[in-house]
């Protein structure tokens, strides 16, 4: 049954496991029936992986026709020689299907600093072409997984042209999470047809209100990209212009990729509680987002959340540090719908209830400034002692 990417009309995907990871799948193919109109966005690192530099290449002219994503390695501070293999496997992709090798796009995960083994990436992207299918979307999901638990896939439905459209999704992030892009690795499809400049703006837009509103420990990978491609194989009206189809198609898009900022928050590595900040009654929507980020990323709010301990001093701290001119005199804090804090210092309320409010699913952190009418939001989820352990032997 396809799922994920291949849910959309257009698309077949094979994954196999190549021996780049000790043991499991670890090399995904996506492939479209035919070129597909595309669009990208990348890491804002500026130490930025040799796949992301190839693919941010291909991908400007609007085309793409197939991807090569593997797990294991990262291909990232691997020079010249990273480079190389990058340009090597989009080649051997293109060979095989019959395309070019600008309308490949390649995505690795991994270590850093570590060449890809290309005998093995050969070998891999020949095996798995002929297994290509519209039933091998889940297993391309698996394979490029690291640290995360779980396969990340979405499938959302919408009207278009009196016919049902559908945007899939396949995604991989557990830490090294953060806006700009997050650490991540996404790609949606969609068998509606658009033009590749709404396509981009669409994107765009989707990827700011969920992919770069989700953080798990503050850091930004080398290797993040989120790519979507339109195959048009839905026999309806393209979309190419602005309007009520393309209102229904980026309203989708941002649906979807919500669900897949959700799914990798959730699973962050050794995560047990998550939690939305939202700061409301801003100036402006930059100085929310700021604090709202700021909240999210505060070792000790992660912490306080991973404990269970309402300690609302935590926010109000990261509040008060987030660069932003305001008047604390003004700032109230609820958790959940507990208000713990008003004019920036405490007030009476039930101790217990604050707790409750720290096992809510998701946890719920309000901030409210009095400075304006702008409101921003994050997503996070605690620091627990699986974090520690994940990351202090990630390499061993």
């Amino acid at each position: 049954m396809s799922s994920g990417v291949t849910a959309p009309l257009g698309f077949r995907a094979a994954a196999v496991a190549a021996g780049i990871k000790p043991q499991g799948l670890d090399l995904a193919l996506i492939v479209a029936d035919q070129g597909c109109a595309a669009a990208a966005v990348f890491t804002q690192n500026r130490a930025q992986a040799a796949p992301v530099i190839v693919s941010r290449e291909h991908v400007a002219s609007g085309q793409a026709r197939g991807v090569v994503a593997n797990a294991g390695g990262a291909n990232a501070g691997t020079g010249e020689q990273g480079l190389r293999d990058a340009r090597e496997t989009a080649a051997l992709l293109a060979r095989e299907i019959g395309g070019r090798p600008e309308d490949v796009v390649v995505a690795s995960t991994g270590v850093i600093g570590v060449n890809l083994p290309m005998e093995k990436m050969r070998a891999g992207i020949a095996s798995a072409v002929p297994d290509l299918s519209r039933e091998g979307g889940a297993a391309a999901a698996r394979a490029i997984l690291t640290t995360d638990t779980h396969p990340k896939e979405v499938v959302v439905e919408f009207p278009l042209g009196g016919a049902t459209a559908r945007i899939g999704a396949m995604a991989k992030g557990s830490g090294m999470i953060a806006p700009n892009l997050a650490t991540l690795l996404a790609f949606f499809t969609t068998d509606a047809a658009v033009a590749p400049p709404l396509l981009r703006r669409a994107l765009r837009e989707a990827v700011g209100e969920s992919l770069n509103r989700i953080t798990v420990d503050g850091d930004t990978s080398t290797n993040d990209m989120a790519l979507l491609l339109a195959s048009g194989a839905l026999p309806t009206r393209a979309i190419r212009e602005e309007g009520p189809d393309y209102d229904l198609f980026r309203g989708a898009l941002v649906e979807a990729a919500r669900r897949v900022a959700r799914l990798i928050v959730r699973d962050g590595e050794g995560a047990t509680r998550v939690a939305e900040v939202r700061v409301e009654g801003a100036r402006v929507e930059a100085e929310a987002d700021r604090i709202a980020r700021t909240v999210a990323e505060s070792p000790l709010v992660k912490t306080a959340l991973s404990g269970g301990d309402p300690n609302w001093g935590r926010v109000l701290a990261a509040v008060g540090r987030a660069g932003v001119e305001l008047d604390m005199q003004r700032v109230d804090l609820w958790l959940g719908d507990v208000w713990v804090a008003e004019g920036g210092h405490a007030r009476p309320y039930d101790e217990e209830a604050a707790k409750r409010a720290f096992s809510e699913d998701p946890v719920r952190i309000r901030v409210g400034l009095h400075a304006g009418r702008a409101a921003g939001w994050m997503w996070t989820c605690d620091f627990s002692h699986g974090y520690v352990d994940i990351n202090a032997h990630y390499r061993s």
